[in-house]
Parts: structure tokens; C-alpha cells; sequence
């Protein structure tokens, strides 16, 4: 006997918040049962972490929008906490901070909850002596499941080691107010966490420029939003990739298949450039930058280790030219680089343990950005990828960061893109699409205006449609695309007659800039509005031809 049809499933509502108290008490299950000391230097007490939990609770009740709402976040302690004390790895340097970092101050703001401060070599330099604790305390915090994010420096190349993305804004982006000095105009903020989404969410928040940092930066009005369809990306190589073990190698190769099989262009580049820029870090003049920060107080202070009092103090003696011609040196490299990185979108490199310079340690000295994937084990090892591109385009690396880690980015990063509605040649895969991706353009998705519009084909080459409000008219498919202000000033610039922009209602009733034309040239116009979108007219056109052909 036949049966009707079973009506569809209900869409699944979404999982109720989980408490910020509740999660603060798993968190320190976790911590209890991980039995990990090593990893904290200032671990905050239980009671006064759920004191922050239960407000943020309140908050949330009370209506805010807290994006980060009850996200348990680790602090390298080179990064101020108001109330805590601040170390850098060196008891004696210690002080306690009546604010927080600036950077900390807006995670908090957005409903984070501080749970302590995790360990780092002395100073948090590149000494190699492992005192008091090794580098990567904070990435391990996240890695084992003990907070759900946490905020350190450098470049984020060791993050997969530890099986957690690292995200390494474009210098100045968040600012370094309340943060020790280490190198400072190459200081940065990273953000480590288990998964995409959360970092940047964490990211987006912390971003924006502040007057108690001279060297923080705001995004530029041409930002790059997308590399556009079909990604060109370098690699380095074979040369480049011969400190690579076996099982290494191999792991690298298969991530650049799933690369061409997604569609982008990969091609392989000399890095030498970048290795060698590496080097600066830890030799040579620039070391004067770490006596500026802290050598007055390591001359004074004799339980400061031996290996980093003779760094650190060895560098008073470098003369001005010397640090005057290293500085020349890094803007000859910056040039190299940025030859090599001509034409492509980002470059990819491995990062796996004990291969510092190809994780991308010169990432700073660059002034790149950078995000770090894990990607698994090779040989038994933590293996990643380091995804690097040029300053402002960090958008770009988190989107192939994304693609690699099997996730999907919804608002941009930077969020402050125009959005721009299209219904015809500028369509993905239509003749004038390019003009949208040359500069950056990011695609949002499909979108349908309100029901009261009309469309014409308007008589220009290439073929075009014009959209103009009608009283009886239907709603029109077009596509949602996101520009930064200056990219859509150059777009529009280049705008042809009889086209003009205007505000266009969408279906779900937002609005956004789109194509429109005057009703007097629509007058003389075919009105295509029955097809209900530009793409079903073609097909229309199309069909019409091979029938003609065939008759």
C-alpha cells in the first residue's frame, strides 16, 4: 500500500550557550587531570576565575552581544593581566600591572575570561636554554585542551607542533601596548587556538589601532578581501626543501596536491631570500634591539642566565653603524622578497620541529603576515604548514589556512568592506568577473532583491542587464560581493554609462549598493524580468540558438 510522504525534518535549533561558569569548571577538571605545572607560571584560582565567568554570564542574560562570551584564554606572561604578575620568564623582573594589555583589554570586553599565564623562556628570546621553560607553553595550553585560546608573540611557526593553528596578524595590527619588549619594531601578538574560526574571531577583536603603541597600524583602504578564484601560491624549491626528513617531504607534497586540486596555481620559488633574512633574528646588529628593551636591567641583575645576560649585554657594544648597515641589509631583503612574492598570493612552506627558519621565523622582519595549519603527524612527528603573505593581506593566507584545515570563513578579516550587489557581466565565470577580482573583491554568496524590481537587457557589449524599481515588479538573482572602500572607488571609476549605483532592498531585507539604470533607457530595452536572473536569460538565448540552428 502506498504511503505518504514523510514531511522534512525540522532545521536543528542551535545548541543552548553553555555557561561561562560551567565551562571555567571543566577547564580546571582539565587542568587538574593534565597535571601540567610546567606549562603555568601564574595560574589564577579557581574562585576568582569563575568571579569573571559568572559576570560575563550576567552580561549575556542582560542582552549584550559578547562574541567571545565564557572563551577561556592563556596569556604568555610577557603580556600584561592586570592583577597578575608579569615575568617574562625572569622572577626577578616581576611586576604587577594595574590594566591589562590593551590586547587583552578587548578580548575581555568581548566576554573572554583570562585563566593565567603560561610559561616562556626567559625573556622570551631565542637562547635555546629552555629556562625556565622552553618556547611553546602557550601553543601546548591550547593543544591539550586546557584553554580555548591563547595569546602569545613571534610568528606562530611552532603552533603546529602542537596541533593548533597560529595566526600572526600583519604587524601593528594589534597593538603591543602592555606587552614586554623583545625586539620591538618586530614585536607582534599571536593568537593560538584549536580551530579557525575561533582564532580569528579572537583576532578580529584585538585588531585596531592605539595611541599607547606609536607603531600600531590601521588596515589601508585598498585591502586585498580574496585572491579571487583561482589562487597563485608559491612554494619552495627542491632545493629548499632538503632539510625535510622523508615522511616530511612527503606530507609537504601531498598538501600542495590538495592544493592543485582545489584549484590553485603552485609553482615553485627560490626562498633563499627568506632564510637568510632569518638569520637576523638571533645574530648580528639587530640584537641592539633587545639591550634597548631590557639591557639596563640585565646588567644590574645577576640571576638573569648566563646565556641571555651574554646575548643581551654583548650587544651594548655593537656601534651605531653596524646597526645602521644591518638595518640596510633587512630593506635590500624586504626588496628580494617581495620580488619573489610578485605575482603570487602567498607562499607555503613547511613547518615542522627543529626547522625554524623554513616555520618562517623571518614572518616579523618581513613585515609579513603568516598562519600556521597543523596538518597531522609525519614519521611520527607534528608536521604544519606555514601559510605566508605580504603585509594587509592577511585574508588571503587565512583563507588557504581554511581551505587546508576544512573550514569556511565567514566575515572577512578586516570587517570593514563595502558590500556590492552584481546581476550580470560581473557574475562568476561572466566576461567582466575580473574586474571584481583584480582588486580584491570577496564573494559572499547568492542573494535574491526584494520582490519589486524589473530587468532589461540593456543593448551594450559585452551583454548587460539594467535593475530598476518597479511597483510590479519580482525579485532578481544576483551574487553579494564584498570591496574594500578604496577598491570600490577604482571600480567605480571605471563605471560606464547608462549604468548608475544605488541602494537595492534584498530579500531578507537588508540593503546593499547595487546596478541600476535610468527607466528612460530601460524604456527602449527587452524586459527580461520573467527570467527571474541574468544567467537563466543566457540560458534562455542559448536554447533559443540551437533550436534556430537545428530548424
Amino acid at each position: 500500500m502506498d504511503t505518504l510522504p514523510l514531511p522534512p525534518e525540522p532545521e536543528p535549533l542551535p545548541p543552548a550557550p553553555v555557561s561561562a561558569h560551567r565551562q571555567v569548571l571543566a577547564a580546571f577538571d582539565r587542568i587538574a587531570e593534565a597535571d601540567r605545572p610546567d606549562l603555568w607560571i601564574t595560574l589564577r584560582p579557581v574562585e576568582e576565575v569563575l568571579v569573571d565567568a559568572k559576570a560575563v554570564d550576567e552580561r549575556v542574560r542582560a542582552g549584550d552581544v559578547l562574541p567571545l562570551a565564557g572563551l577561556l584564554v592563556a596569556v604568555k606572561d610577557s603580556i600584561d593581566v592586570a592583577g597578575l604578575p608579569t615575568t617574562a620568564g625572569c622572577p626577578a623582573y616581576a611586576y604587577t600591572p594595574d590594566v591589562s594589555a590593551v590586547a587583552i583589554q578587548r578580548l575581555t570586553a568581548a566576554g573572554a575570561v583570562v585563566l593565567g599565564k603560561t610559561s616562556l623562556e626567559e625573556f622570551d628570546g631565542p637562547w635555546g636554554t629552555g629556562r625556565p621553560c622552553g618556547p611553546g607553553a602557550a601553543e601546548e595550553v591550547v593543544g591539550l585542551g586546557l584553554a580555548g585560546l591563547a595569546v602569545g608573540t613571534g610568528t606562530a611557526g611552532s603552533a603546529p607542533a602542537s596541533g593548533v593553528f597560529g595566526l600572526k596578524p600583519t604587524l601593528g595590527l594589534v597593538p603591543t601596548t602592555g606587552a614586554v619588549p623583545s625586539m620591538r619594531p618586530y614585536d607582534c601578538l599571536t593568537v593560538f587556538s584549536p580551530n579557525l574560526a575561533e582564532g580569528l574571531r579572537a583576532l578580529a577583536a584585538m585588531t585596531g589601532p592605539d595611541t599607547g603603541d606609536p607603531l600600531s597600524r590601521a588596515w589601508p583602504e585598498s585591502v586585498r578581501l580574496a585572491a579571487g578564484e583561482r589562487a597563485r601560491i608559491a612554494v619552495p624549491g627542491a632545493e629548499g626543501l632538503t632539510p625535510l626528513s622523508g615522511p616530511a617531504r612527503a606530507g609537504f607534497d601531498r598538501i600542495v596536491a590538495d592544493l592543485l586540486a582545489w584549484g590553485a596555481e603552485v609553482v615553485p620559488v627560490d626562498i633563499t631570500p627568506f632564510l637568510v633574512a632569518a638569520k637576523l633574528l638571533q645574530d648580528g646588529p639587530l640584537a641592539a634591539e633587545r639591550h634597548a628593551a631590557i639591557g639596563e636591567f640585565v646588567a644590574r641583575e645577576p640571576s638573569v642566565g648566563p646565556a641571555v645576560a651574554r646575548a643581551v649585554l654583548a650587544a651594548k657594544e655593537i656601534p651605531a653603524y653596524r646597526l645602521a648597515a644591518e638595518q640596510a641589509r633587512l630593506a635590500e631583503y624586504r626588496r628580494e622578497a617581495a620580488r619573489v612574492l610578485d605575482g603570487f598570493d602567498a607562499l607555503l612552506l613547511p613547518a615542522v620541529p627543529g626547522q625554524a627558519a623554513l616555520a618562517g621565523n623571518f614572518v616579523n622582519l618581513l613585515d609579513l603576515a603568516a598562519v600556521a595549519v597543523p596538518a597531522g603527524h609525519a614519521g611520527g612527528t607534528p608536521f604544519g604548514v606555514s601559510v605566508i603573505t605580504r603585509a594587509f593581506d592577511d585574508q588571503i593566507a587565512l583563507d588557504v589556512a581554511a581551505f587546508l584545515g576544512g573550514e569556511q570563513i565567514g566575515t572577512p578579516y578586516p570587517p570593514t568592506g563595502i558590500d556590492l550587489v552584481v546581476f550580470g557581466a560581473h557574475l562568476r565565470g561572466q566576461p567582466l568577473n575580473g574586474q571584481l577580482t583584480a582588486l580584491g573583491a570577496r564573494f559572499r554568496g547568492d542573494v535574491r532583491t526584494a520582490a519589486r524590481y524589473r530587468m532589461v537587457a540593456l543593448p551594450v557589449v559585452p551583454p548587460k542587464p539594467g535593475i530598476l524599481p518597479a511597483a510590479d515588479g519580482a525579485a532578481i538573482e544576483g551574487e553579494r560581493w564584498t570591496l574594500s572602500p578604496a577598491a570600490l572607488g577604482r571600480f567605480l571609476a571605471g563605471l560606464p554609462g547608462p549604468m548608475t549605483l544605488g541602494e537595492i532592498e534584498l530579500e531578507d531585507g537588508s540593503t546593499a549598493i547595487g546596478f541600476q539604470c535610468a527607466a528612460g533607457l530601460a524604456g527602449q530595452a527587452r524586459d527580461i524580468t520573467a527570467f527571474g536572473g541574468w544567467r537563466a536569460y543566457l540560458r534562455h538565448l542559448t536554447a533559443t540558438r540551437h533550436y534556430t540552428l537545428a530548424s
